[in-house]
C-alpha cells in the first residue's frame, strides 16, 4: 500500500517529510517523491527504488518550503519509473494518491482532447489535471476539489498542494485511509497514525467520502455530500520512536522472534486465568442467535480463517463459509438472517476485504473483525472488534500478526462453544490452559532456529517446493508455501496431503523438496503414508513433527525439524514458527529483499 504524508508547517518540511516516508516503508513501495511550495513554485524531487535514492537527490539538491507532500508508491498503473513516481504536478497543482481511479482512461481521453499534456502513465495524473484545469480558469482551489471529487470512480486517498496558496493543503478519502494531524501552528495529513507519530499524537480519522481543507490554524472536514462535519480528535497512541530491528538482521526475523510475547499479550485480553474462562469484548448481540459464520480474508489472514473453520465447526458445531475477499462479492453469496460475517485483516484497510465487509453489512449480517490496527476502517465499522496486539508489523510477509490472529480465533471458537452449550466449564478451563501454553511452545520452536538455518541450503537451489499437511496442518502448508514464494521467489505450493495422489504427485522428482507437517495425533499415520508415497518416487522430504513423530517416521528424510509436543489446539501457532524460519533463512541465503520483497505491499488498497 502506498504511503502519504503532508505537512503544513512553520519551518522547512523536506527532512520531516522524508522521515515520515521512512516510517511508511513497511507498506512496500518501488519509488518515492516529495513536493513543496517555495516562492510560488512547486518544486519536486523523485526517485526510483528505495528512499536512499530520494535522500541522495535531496542532499544534492535540497528542497525549500514550509508546506509539502510526500509519497511512497507501489506501482499499479505504469512502471515504477521516476516519471510515474508521485507527487504528480501541473503548473498549478501537485498531489499524491493512494488507490486507483477506475475511470481514469475516459477522464484522460477527455483531458487530452482539451489539449492537456500528460507526463506519466499513471491514473493519478488525471486528478492533478482535472483540478488544475479549474484553477487555471480562475476557480477557487477548494471549489475546484469539490467539483472534481464526484467525477472520480474507484478508491483514493489524496493530498493536494497549490502553487499560489502556500497556506492550503486539501485531502480526501474514499476507500483508502487518511488521517488529519493537529500540531502547534501546524497541521498534517498521513496514511496512518504511525506516519504522524513524531509530529503529533492528536489526530482525526476521516470517514468514508470525507474531504478536508487544512490551513496552519484550522481544519474543516466535509462529508461526501459537502456538508461541514466534525470528526473527533483522538490520541493516536502510535509510538514516535523510530521502529528498528534491534539486534536482528531483518524486521521479519525480529517479528518472528516477538511472537511468544505478542501472542501472550493478545491472549491476556481474551483469557481470564483465575476463573479459567474465555472472555470476549462486550457485544450488542447474542452469540447464541448466530446460525452461520462467514469468514472473509486475503492471503495469510485467509489461512488463519481456514484454521478457524476447523475450530468453529469442531468445537462450536456451527457451519462456516470461507471466502477469499477478492472473490466474495462477485459470486453473490447467500447471506441468511442471523449470520455473523467475520473479517480478518492485519491492517484493517485491505480494499477487497473492506468492500466485502460493507456488502455483508448492507445485507444484514452482524460484523466481527479480527484486526491488528484498532483504529482502522474495518475496526470502526465492526459490531464486534477483536483486536490482536501484535504491534506494528514492518515486514511485508506477515508473521506475528498471523499467529495473533490464530490466538484470537481460537478464543472466539471456544467462546462460541461455551455459549452454545457444547463445552463444559471443565472443558473451557482446559482450553484456557492449552492456549496459555502457546507462547512457551512457540518459544521452544524458536530454539531450533539454528538447525533450520543449517538446512536452508537444501531448499534454496530448488525451483519448486511442495508443502503438505492434513486437518489444520493443511492451511499451515498453504501458509508455509506462501511465505517461501513471497520472500525467496521460489515457486511453492501447499496441498492437503491426501490430495497428492490426485495430481500433484506427478511433480515429484529428486529436485523437488517436500515439506511435510505431521505432528503426532489422529492424522499422523495417514500423513506419513502420503509422505512415504513421495519418498517412493524419489522425493526429498523435510519432516516437521514432534519427537515421537520423528522417531516413528523420520527415517529416509533428508532433514527433520523437531517441534515440542503440544495440544492439537495450539499446534497451528507452534508450527507457524518453523515454516516462517525456513522461508526466512532460504530468502537470506538467496540474497532477496526479505522485508520488502519485490512487487508486494503490506496492505493492498486496490481490488
Amino acid at each position: 500500500m502506498c504511503g502519504i504524508i503532508g505537512i503544513l508547517g512553520t519551518d522547512p518540511v523536506a527532512d520531516r517529510l522524508l522521515n515520515g516516508l521512512k516510517r511508511l516503508e513497511y507498506r512496500g513501495y518501488d519509488s518515492a517523491g516529495i513536493c513543496t511550495v517555495s516562492d510560488e513554485a512547486l518544486v519536486r524531487r523523485r526517485a526510483e527504488g528505495k528512499l536512499d535514492n530520494l535522500a541522495r537527490e535531496l542532499a544534492a539538491d535540497p528542497l525549500p518550503g514550509t508546506i509539502g507532500i510526500a509519497h511512497t508508491r507501489w506501482a499499479t498503473h505504469g512502471a515504477p519509473t521516476t516519471s510515474n513516481a508521485h507527487p504528480h504536478a501541473t503548473g498549478e497543482v501537485a498531489l499524491v494518491h493512494n488507490g486507483i481511479i477506475e475511470n481514469f482512461k475516459a477522464l484522460r481521453d477527455g483531458l487530452q482532447a482539451r489539449g492537456r499534456t500528460f507526463e506519466s502513465q499513471t491514473d493519478t495524473e488525471v486528478v492533478a489535471h482535472l483540478v488544475s484545469e479549474l484553477v487555471e480558469a480562475g476557480t477557487d482551489p477548494v471549489e475546484a476539489v469539490r467539483t472534481v471529487l464526484p467525477r472520480l470512480h474507484g478508491a483514493f486517498a489524496l493530498a493536494i498542494l497549490f502553487r499560489q496558496h502556500p497556506d492550503l493543503l486539501i485531502g480526501a478519502r474514499l476507500g483508502s485511509p487518511l488521517v488529519v494531524g493537529y500540531g502547534e501552528g501546524e497541521t498534517y495529513l498521513g496514511s496512518d497514525a504511525l506516519a504522524l507519530a513524531p509530529l503529533t499524537q492528536r489526530i482525526s480519522y476521516l470517514e468514508e467520502g470525507d474531504w478536508v481543507v487544512l490551513t496552519r490554524e484550522a481544519v474543516q472536514v466535509y462529508d461526501r455530500d459537502n456538508n461541514p462535519v466534525t470528526r473527533p480528535i483522538v490520541v493516536s497512541g502510535a509510538s514516535s520512536l523510530t521502529i528498528d530491528k534491534g539486534n536482528h538482521r531483518h524486521f521479519m526475523q525480529k517479528e518472528i522472534y516477538e511472537q511468544p510475547v505478542v501472542v501472550a499479550q493478545t491472549l491476556k485480553s481474551y483469557l481470564r486465568r483465575l476463573e479459567n474462562q474465555v472472555a470476549m469484548p462486550d457485544m450488542d448481540f447474542d452469540l447464541t442467535a448466530i446460525h452461520r459464520v462467514t469468514i472473509v480474508a486475503c492471503g495469510t489472514s485467509f489461512y488463519a480463517g481456514m484454521v478457524a473453520k476447523y475450530w468453529f465447526e469442531r468445537f462450536a458445531r456451527i457451519p462456516v463459509d470461507l471466502d477469499v475477499a477478492s472473490e466474495f462479492r462477485y459470486r453473490d453469496p447467500v447471506l441468511e438472517p442471523g449470520g455473523l460475517a467475520l473479517f480478518i485483516s492485519q491492517s484493517g484497510e485491505t480494499a477487497d476485504t473492506l468492500a466485502a465487509l460493507r456488502h455483508c453489512k448492507a445485507n444484514g449480517q452482524t460484523i466481527a473483525v479480527v484486526v491488528n490496527v484498532p483504529t482502522s476502517s474495518m475496526a470502526r465499522e465492526a459490531d464486534l472488534l477483536l483486536p490482536t496486539h501484535a504491534g506494528p508489523e514492518i515486514g511485508v510477509a506477515s508473521t506475528k500478526a498471523f499467529t495473533c490472529q490464530l490466538a484470537v480465533l481460537a478464543a472466539l471458537a471456544a467462546r462460541f462453544a461455551r455459549v452454545r452449550g457444547l463445552m463444559s466449564a471443565e472443558d473451557e478451563a482446559g482450553i484456557v490452559e492449552h492456549l496459555a501454553e502457546a507462547p512457551a511452545g512457540m518459544n521452544a520452536a524458536l530454539g531450533h532456529d539454528e538447525d533450520i538455518e543449517a538446512m536452508a541450503h537444501l531448499v534454496a537451489p530448488a525451483r519448486d517446493v511442495l508443502y503438505i499437511g492434513r486437518g489444520p496442518d493443511y492451511p499451515m502448508a498453504l501458509e508455509g508455501a506462501l511465505k517461501l514464494k513471497e520472500i525467496s521467489y521460489i515457486h511453492a505450493e501447499g496441498y492437503a496431503a491426501g490430495e497428492m495422489k490426485h495430481g500433484p504427485i506427478a511433480l515429484i522428482d529428486d529436485k523437488v523438496p517436500v515439506i511435510v507437517l505431521a505432528p503426532s495425533g489422529p492424522l499422523f499415520d495417514k500423513t506419513i503414508s502420503n509422505m512415504q508415497e513421495v519418498q517412493a518416487r524419489g522425493g526429498r522430504v523435510i519432516l516437521i513433527s514432534d519427537a515421537a513423530g520423528i522417531a516413528a517416521a523420520g527415517e529416509g528424510c533428508m532433514a527433520t525439524i523437531e517441534m515440542p509436543a503440544v495440544h492439537p489446539l495450539i499446534q497451528p501457532l507452534v508450527y507457524a514458527v518453523p515454516v516462517q524460519l525456513l522461508a526466512y533463512h532460504v530468502a537470506v541465503l538467496k540474497g532477496t529483499d526479505v522485508d520488502q520483497p519485490r512487487n508486494l505491499a503490506k496492505s493492498v488498497t486496490v481490488e
